[in-house]
């Protein structure tokens, strides 16, 4: 499978302009952190470069060394957010064969994430509006993840039979509104209960 469409073109945007040295990884490394806080508690139309080099500590200049525009940095911010949670939730439920207890397990990661990095949450959030391409690059790239292994799950007889696609959107929509919860709402339950909730919705339904 080929690299996702919007993650091309943002590395195609930045391979002119990566770091040669560790010195410069560090500092581009600083200004996405820096991009990360600023746009997440600002939002992407009122932070400024000015105020991303600020809170990186660099001089203005020092941003178009390793970025051409606020949206790539935007971008690359969605993208890695992709990444990141992707990798967290695989490295939770790497040595769990039961698909149910995968679930629960996947779900406690990426809400311990998202708890962790509410700047990058928002940052995706507000993609929706900002750069279209690479928020949908971000559900797709997830969905296509989980449907694979709701596919494995049903063949070998761990869950039941259904619309597996359906299905993996569905229970993504339930991490993404438990998120909101969290980040947006700044709800002050505890991810264990929300976790617990969640999953016994997931593995017994709402049927008395």
């Amino acid at each position: 499978m080929g690299k996702p469409a919007a993650e091309a073109q943002t590395a195609q945007k930045s391979a002119s302009n990566q770091p040669k040295t560790a010195r410069g990884e560090a500092t581009r490394k600083a200004i996405l952190t820096a991009a990360e806080r600023v746009i997440g508690e600002k939002g992407y139309n009122d932070a400024s470069i000015g105020h991303i080099t600020s809170e990186a500590g660099v001089a203005q200049g020092t941003f178009y060394i390793y970025f051409t525009t606020k949206e790539q940095v935007f971008s690359e911010l969605v993208l890695e957010m992709g990444r990141l949670v992707r990798h967290t939730i695989a490295e939770a439920t790497q040595d769990i064969d039961n698909r149910l207890e995968a679930e629960e397990a996947g779900l406690r990661a990426f809400l311990e994430f998202v708890q962790a990095h509410p700047d990058l949450y928002r940052i995706v959030q507000e993609a929706l509006f900002v750069d279209p391409a690479a928020y949908e690059e971000y559900y797709r790239t997830f969905a296509e993840g989980y449907r694979s292994g709701l596919v494995a799950a049903e063949a070998a007889g761990q869950i039941s039979k259904g619309d597996t696609e359906t299905r993996a959107w569905a229970l993504m929509g339930i991490a993404r509104a438990l998120g909101e919860q969290l980040v947006v709402f700044k709800s002050e339950k505890p991810i264990a209960d929300l976790v617990a909730s969640a999953y016994d919705l997931i593995a017994n339904g709402i049927k008395p």
